[in-house]
């Protein structure tokens, strides 16, 4: 029998839905998506009453942290960061 690590599933899952926001960004449209409009289109924009959207503004918010996303704060829409290339590493 096959052990499944549950800690192992739970991470393979949030790296691939963290994934699929950021193809959906990277194929939306220049001026990029709100939280709802990456939810809906992922079919993760679900809750009960009032609580819609928690699941795709928490992976955005993550994908913020590790410098990916970025949100235009007067918009309220995300898109991908443009890195320059230089982050001051050594070669």
């Amino acid at each position: 029998m096959i052990a499944l690590d549950p800690y192992l599933i739970a991470q393979t899952a949030i790296a691939n839905l963290k994934a699929s926001v950021r193809l959906v960004l990277e194929r939306g449209p220049s001026e990029g998506m709100t939280n709802a409009e990456i939810g809906r289109t992922l079919g993760i924009y679900t809750g009960h009453k009032g609580h819609e959207g928690h699941v795709s503004r928490t992976l955005l918010s993550a994908l913020e942290a590790e410098g990916v996303a970025k949100q235009d704060k007067t918009s309220k829409r995300w898109t991908l960061r443009v890195h320059d290339g230089d982050d001051g590493a050594e070669p």
